[in-house]
């Protein structure tokens, strides 16, 4: 088995509504996500020859799904007060809607999901919070390049 890994990274803030110690307020982390992907065999075509795939690619497809992140308020939809939102809106604050708690272990599950849709075989996602702290998902896939 071949494995790659690259990473990307965003600066964002977040808050985790609902839940009782610090993170309850909103904070920022320099997110960082390493993705690693895999394939049995190297590709055999003349641009590609010896290759899993081509790094500015996987590169590129991971930057595109972290880019929309960076420099914003991520929060779960309809975690805080309309009135509220809106002010924050009306101020000039980006927020980030998403359908889950964000946190490291659902970004995770979700940068994994989004980089498999994009057809990579992807063995494992971790998102960093912190330099030493991060959370990995890994599922079994089997078919994909």
């Amino acid at each position: 088995m071949y494995y790659l890994q690259t990473e990307q990274s965003f600066d964002s803030a977040h808050f985790l509504a609902g839940y009782d110690g610090q993170c309850k307020n909103i904070h920022g982390h320099r997110w960082r996500i390493v993705l690693m992907i895999g394939s049995e065999r190297l590709r055999e075509d003349q641009q590609m020859e010896g290759m899993v795939v081509d790094f500015s690619k996987l590169k590129k497809d991971l930057k595109e799904e972290t880019d929309c992140f960076d420099h914003g308020l991520i929060m779960k939809t309809d975690s805080l007060k309309p009135a509220t939102q809106q002010a924050l809106v009306e101020e000039g604050f980006r927020l980030i809607t998403v359908d889950f708690r964000p946190t490291a272990e659902h970004f995770a599950k979700y940068f994994y999901e989004k980089m498999e849709e994009k057809g990579y075989n992807v063995k494992s996602s971790k998102v960093y919070e912190t330099p030493g702290n991060c959370a990995c998902y890994e599922a079994e896939n089997h078919g994909r390049i």
